[in-house]
């Protein structure tokens, strides 16, 4: 079954990426886990605790527009695990507004 992952970073860059269930749900938060120190992101959490939508939302922007403009293997495995972890068949990660739906 396929999914949508769309990745809004202002009103005109919007990238949509198609998902595949493919992962584990322990795999997707180990790529993201991974992806999170990689990137050495930051917690917008005062109190230091990082939830999986904080998570998604800093892997984005770190990551960087220009992963999602030119999609390859890191877009496509970002997308596979947040749908994955978050079980939903579209899911839109707002960069620009801190917000996922």
């Amino acid at each position: 079954m396929s999914s949508i992952v769309s990745v809004v970073f202002d009103r005109v860059h919007e990238y949509e990426l198609i998902a595949h269930a493919g992962m584990s749900r322990d795999e997707a938060n180990q790529w993201l886990n991974a992806q999170w120190e990689a990137l050495e992101c930051e917690s917008a959490n005062p109190m230091g605790k990082v939830l999986v939508l904080d998570k998604i939302l800093g892997i984005a922007e770190y990551g960087g527009e220009k992963r999602f403009a030119e999609p390859g293997e890191w877009a496509k495995q970002y997308a596979n695990a947040v749908v994955t972890v978050l079980q939903r068949p579209a899911v839109r990660v707002d960069v620009a507004d801190h917000r996922i739906g």
